[in-house]
C-alpha cells in the first residue's frame, strides 16, 4: 500500500511538472518598462514600443492571433522586432509573415537581423516579403521618428554575423565603428534596436540612450536566486539576460523572447512580450 502512495505521488508529480513545463513555453508573458528620461521631448511622453523578439517560427494560436492580440491589447505607437523572427534550423518564412502581415495593422513595425537570419538561406525571401508590407528594415543606418512636432532618433545594428571578420576584437572594432557611423552628431534622444545584449558597453561607449534586445533567450532556464542559467555568446550564468541594465547614461531592455532553437525547452522562463513606455 505504501508502494502505491509512492508511485502515485510521483506519477502526480510528473504529470503536473509536465502540465507547468508545457504552459511556461505556450503562454505569453507582457512585461511592462517604463523609462525616464530628461532627454525625451515632451511630445513622446507615454510613448508606446511593443518589443519582439527572438519569435524563432515559434507559433501561438493561429495565424499568431494570441501574440498579435497581446500587442493589440498595448495599443503601441511602434512595434520593434530585434532579430531572430525565424529559425534556421527549420525556418517558415510563411509563419513567420502570419506575425508580420498581422503587426503591421497595429503600428508601425521596425525590424533588425538576429544570428538566424544570417545563417538563414530564406532571409532574402523573408526580407522581399517584409519590405512588400512596409516594414522598416533597419540595416546599419537610423531613421528619425516624429510625433506632434518632436523628434527621436531610431538606430538599427545588423546582426555581427553578417560580418565575415573571424578575429572577435576586430569584429568588435567593426561594429563600434558602423555605430559611430549611424548615431553621427545627433543630440536627439537615441533608441537603438541590437539582436545582442552581450554587446552593452559598445552601446554606452556610443552614448546610446535606449538599447533593446533579445538572443539570450531569458538565460533558458531561470534558476531561483540565481539568474539564468546560459545564454548564447555569454556562456554559463550570462550577465545580461533578461529585463533592464543600466550604465552612465545608457539604458538597455533585454526580452527572454518568445521561441526556442536548439534547446526546444525553457524552465521558469515563460516566452515574453515586452512593452517599453517612454517617460518625461
Amino acid at each position: 500500500m505504501k508502494k502505491q502512495k509512492v508511485i502515485l505521488v510521483i506519477v502526480s508529480f510528473i504529470l503536473l511538472f509536465s502540465v507547468w513545463l508545457y504552459w511556461g513555453n505556450v503562454s505569453i508573458q507582457t512585461t511592462h518598462f517604463f523609462i525616464n528620461s530628461a532627454k525625451i521631448p515632451a511630445e513622446f511622453d507615454g510613448f508606446t514600443i511593443a518589443h519582439v523578439s527572438d519569435l524563432h517560427n515559434a507559433e501561438f494560436g493561429g495565424h499568431q492571433d494570441k501574440l498579435l492580440n497581446a500587442v493589440k491589447d498595448a495599443s503601441p505607437d511602434m512595434i520593434a522586432v530585434t532579430g531572430d523572427l525565424i529559425d534556421s534550423n527549420h525556418t517558415d518564412v510563411a509563419k513567420a509573415m502570419e506575425f508580420i502581415n498581422g503587426a503591421v495593422e497595429i503600428a508601425p513595425v521596425y525590424y533588425v537581423t538576429g544570428n538566424h537570419e544570417a545563417r538563414s538561406d530564406h532571409y532574402s525571401d523573408l526580407k522581399k516579403q517584409m519590405v512588400r508590407t512596409n516594414v522598416e528594415i533597419l540595416e546599419d543606418e537610423n531613421v528619425i521618428i516624429e510625433r506632434a512636432g518632436g523628434t527621436i532618433q531610431l538606430l538599427g545594428l545588423n546582426d555581427p554575423d553578417f560580418i565575415t571578420i573571424s578575429d572577435s576584437l576586430e569584429n568588435m572594432a567593426t561594429i563600434d565603428s558602423k555605430l559611430k557611423d549611424i548615431t553621427g552628431e545627433s543630440s536627439e534622444y537615441k533608441i537603438l534596436l541590437s539582436h545582442r545584449p552581450e554587446l552593452f558597453e559598445i552601446y554606452v561607449n556610443n552614448n546610446i540612450d535606449l538599447a533593446l534586445s533579445g538572443h539570450a533567450h531569458g538565460g533558458q532556464v531561470r534558476l531561483p536566486f540565481v539568474g539564468g542559467l546560459a545564454a548564447p555568446n555569454q556562456g554559463f550564468f550570462p550577465k545580461y539576460f533578461e529585463g533592464i541594465y543600466e550604465k552612465k547614461q545608457t539604458k538597455m531592455v533585454v526580452s527572454r523572447g518568445l521561441g526556442n532553437s536548439i534547446i526546444p525547452v525553457r524552465i521558469n522562463n515563460r516566452p515574453e512580450l515586452v512593452i517599453v513606455t517612454l517617460m518625461k
